[in-house]
C-alpha cells in the first residue's frame, strides 16, 4: 500500500488560473493565485478539500465563489456561514475589497484553517467561531447585509440558520446546484416560517466563467 507521501507525490498539479481569473479579480489575482496555492496544499493536508479537486480548484471553487460578487450591493456586510476552507467568503473578500466579511465556522481546525489564511493575504475578514442557529452568534453577528453559503445544508434548513443573521430588508444569497428550483418550491413554507419572502434564482458569472454560478436570493421580511 503506497504511504501518504506517495498518495500526495501522485496527486493532480493546481496549474495556471484560467484566463477568466483575470476578469474577476484583476490587480488582486496575485492574492486568489495564493489562495488557490494554500487549498492545494494545506486545503488537502487538513482535509477541507479532497485530492482529486485539486485540477477544479479555480473553476469550480475559487471562481464559482467569487461571481456572487455581481448581486451583492457596494459596502454591504456578508456573513458566510459554515465557510469550512472560505468558500464563497475568501474568493469574494479578494474579488470585493469594499465588502466586509465576516467567516462564521464552528470547527477548531478550519477556524485556524480560516484565520490563518485571512492573515496570510491580509483580507480584514473577522472569523467567528460558532454555528449560525446559537442565540449568542445571532446577538453578536446578527443584522448582517447578506448572508450566504455553499453546500452547507437543504434550503429549509438554510434558511432557517440564515434569515435569522440577516437584517429586515437584507436577504440571504446562497450557491446552489442546478435543483435549487426544486428546493424552493419544496421548502417554501420552512422559508416562510424562518422570517423569508418570495425567493428568486439568479445565474452569475455568465460572461466570466465555464460554469456560471446559481445563487438563490431570498429577503427577509420580518
Amino acid at each position: 500500500m503506497a504511504n501518504q507521501d506517495d498518495l500526495y507525490s501522485q496527486s493532480p498539479t493546481l496549474g495556471e488560473p484560467p484566463a477568466a481569473a483575470d476578469n474577476v479579480f484583476g490587480d488582486r489575482l496575485p492574492l486568489a493565485r495564493e489562495y488557490a496555492e494554500f487549498l492545494a496544499t494545506a486545503g488537502i493536508e487538513r482535509g477541507l478539500l479532497g485530492p482529486r479537486e485539486v485540477p477544479r480548484i479555480w473553476e469550480r471553487h475559487v471562481l464559482n465563489s467569487a461571481v456572487l460578487g455581481e448581486v451583492i450591493e457596494d459596502g454591504s456586510r456578508v456573513i458566510d456561514v459554515g465557510s469550512g476552507a472560505g468558500l464563497p467568503g475568501i474568493p469574494l473578500a479578494i474579488a470585493r475589497p469594499d465588502l466586509h466579511i465576516q467567516l462564521l465556522e464552528p470547527l477548531l481546525r478550519r477556524y485556524n484553517f480560516l484565520s490563518e489564511i485571512s492573515d496570510r493575504l491580509e483580507l480584514g475578514c473577522e472569523v467567528v467561531r460558532g454555528r449560525a442557529e446559537e442565540a449568542d452568534v445571532v446577538k453578536a453577528i446578527g443584522g448582517a447585509d447578506v448572508v450566504t453559503s455553499r453546500a452547507v445544508a437543504p434550503l429549509g434548513k438554510l434558511a432557517r440558520w440564515s434569515l435569522p443573521l440577516v437584517r429586515v430588508g437584507g436577504a440571504m444569497k446562497a450557491l446552489k446546484g442546478g435543483s435549487v428550483a426544486e428546493e424552493l418550491e419544496r421548502d417554501s413554507k420552512e422559508i416562510r416560517k424562518a422570517g423569508g419572502g418570495q425567493g428568486t434564482i439568479q445565474l452569475v458569472g455568465e460572461s466570466k466563467v465555464s460554469e456560471p454560478t446559481h445563487v438563490i436570493t431570498i429577503p427577509r421580511i420580518k
